[in-house]
């Protein structure tokens, strides 16, 4: 389970170029890890439209963002072509990051079970440690709350 102040754990995925993207090439930034459920879907998409629109904001303090989910490298270039992301989606198919980062839980849908992503936020420090965790994330005001965590 990853901690707040412990060294997050490093991954290395797909984006949706295709391009291998670790996490450790990241140190000397803050990154704003954000893990969701799946491309095309109406929360996901005001969740990734949001980040879209405060992308200066954020590297204004530093901060890359990085979007995580089980999608295909080829659903997340539709996804980000679609409504013209300007941040990197990693594909993570194989659950392997969503696991190590405890996001990959069961979830409970009209009384029916099944696994999914929690919605999570995850930033780390210019050292690669853990600064903040926003866990069961609540699309509407989120980035506003990254934004502000950032600033602290």
């Amino acid at each position: 389970m990853i901690e707040i102040g412990k060294k997050a754990p490093d991954f290395t995925l797909k984006n949706q170029n295709g391009e291998k993207v670790s996490l450790k090439q990241f140190l000397g930034k803050k990154v704003v890890l954000y893990f969701y459920p799946k491309d095309m879907t109406s929360g996901c998409t005001v969740e990734a439209c949001d980040f879209r629109d405060n992308i200066a904001a954020l590297n204004n303090v530093n901060a890359i963002v990085l979007g995580v989910s089980p999608d295909s490298v080829e659903l997340h270039k539709k996804f980000e072509a679609k409504h013209d992301l300007n941040f990197q989606l990693l594909s993570d198919v194989e659950k392997i990051v969503l696991e190590k980062y405890g996001v990959w839980k069961e979830k409970s849908m009209y009384g029916k079970k099944y696994m999914g992503v929690e919605r999570t936020t995850v930033i780390i420090d210019e050292q690669g440690k853990i600064s903040h965790i926003f866990a069961k994330v609540k699309v509407s005001g989120h980035v506003e709350a990254i934004k502000d965590a950032l600033k602290g």
